[in-house]
């Protein structure tokens, strides 16, 4: 299964004109902890133009719902460049992928793409909006691929394809314990983030045998993060410490904790650390680890992505090339015109993108194969591969 599809992947990368994917009209990373975004009150709705999907039986309909207007615009707009980067690049001539904004309506997107005769649903990109387009899509037996991490919103018909944070923290735990840690302490913000890492900190060491014996929590801000910082260390009892927050707080909060040079605590970290440079210039920190996505076929699309739309992607924007693959992947056994069939989604195999191997469990979960790397002087080294495949 993965052969074929790692070949799509690696598919050469030319400019081409465009075919079979529309665009229904409706800087800063998409949110971290995926709160919700308010949407602009929605515009009067217009009658689609009936020549914009023809009738069509040789071709799936798949709708991308990904917010073109609102706060959140220009990582929609990267998501959506990327599905068409991955038509381009595949030369899929079976799938016909239509675009609708979420940013001015949630539920109006998923009504249209429903009636359009979309099968498959892939985005909303924001948790809120999932429970509206569901309600619209449920009814017409239309999954969801949503790209939010927040796994609380798995369910039947709702697969949930972001990079959950909770299995980069449980796949560097156990590598950490794998290089003898055993006793571990949290510095996690307060807030729905920190819930789920230290959660996820907590049932990883426990299932292995470790224990946590230090929590420390803090409000989002300079001072706070330090204070708790200054109090694990005072308390110590500890051989390994999570971070759970982005490079900047990372790195003010680690000299708090260790010296420069000093073996222990070692101190790992979560996927929010993925392509932060800086990093590796925070002395405290070298040696670090934390587990995320394989980054190796991420540099060549974004080299790719720069020369067609004049800008870098947005680092989620591979969930929109990805998610164009799993559709062909799933298009082997799909007739045109008909419902997904139960099952080809859950597909034990999985299949291999751009983020290396996923497969979507039973409650609707997607499963990462992850890699950890390892902070050094000025660059990052993967020191455990991720698995190219389950």
């Amino acid at each position: 299964m993965f052969g074929k599809v790692k070949r799509l992947v690696m598919a050469s990368l030319g400019a081409v004109t465009l075919a079979g994917c529309a665009v229904i009209p409706g800087g800063t990373d998409a949110p971290v902890y995926n709160e919700p975004v308010a949407n602009t009150p929605p515009p009067a709705p217009s009658a689609p133009d009936a020549d914009l999907l023809p009738a069509d039986t040789e071709r799936h309909r798949v709708a991308l719902l990904v917010p073109l207007s609102g706060s959140n615009s220009e990582v929609g707009q990267s998501i959506a460049n990327a599905s068409t980067m991955a038509l381009l690049d595949t030369g899929a001539d079976n799938l016909r992928i239509t675009t609708y904004d979420t940013g001015s309506g949630a539920a109006e997107a998923a009504r249209r793409a429903v009636a359009d005769g979309n099968r498959l649903i892939l985005g909303p990109l924001v948790r809120d909006n999932v429970d509206p387009v569901l309600a619209e899509a449920r009814g017409a037996n239309v999954p969801l691929i949503t790209f939010s991490n927040d796994v609380s919103v798995a369910q039947d018909g709702v697969f949930v394809m972001g990079h959950v944070p909770d299995q980069s923290v449980a796949r560097t735990a156990a590598f950490a314990i794998a290089q003898g840690a055993r006793t571990f302490a949290v510095l996690a913000p307060r807030g729905d983030y920190g819930d789920r890492a230290l959660n996820a900190l907590e049932q990883a060491v426990t299932a292995l045998g470790g224990r946590v014996v230090g929590i420390e929590r803090y409000d989002r801000n300079n001072t706070s993060i330090l204070s708790s910082a200054d109090r694990l260390r005072a308390a110590g009892g500890y051989d390994t410490v999570l971070i759970a927050d982005g490079a900047r707080l990372a790195a003010m909060a680690a000299p708090r904790l260790k010296n420069t040079g000093d073996a222990l605590p070692s101190i790992i970290g979560t996927e929010l650390w993925s392509r932060e440079d800086a990093l590796t210039r925070t002395g405290a920190l070298r040696g670090a680890w934390f587990a995320a996505v394989p980054d190796a076929r991420y540099r060549q699309f974004a080299q790719s992505y720069a020369s067609r739309f004049g800008d870098q992607p947005y680092r989620i924007a591979t969930l929109g090339y990805d998610a164009v693959l799993l559709t062909l992947r799933l298009s082997r056994d799909w007739q045109p015109g008909r419902a997904l069939p139960a099952g080809l989604l859950t597909d034990a195999g999985g299949f291999l993108g751009l983020d290396g191997a996923i497969r979507f469990m039973p409650d609707g979960v997607g499963q990462r194969a992850l890699e950890v790397r390892q902070i050094g002087n000025g660059a990052f080294t993967v020191v455990d591969p991720a698995p190219t495949g389950f």
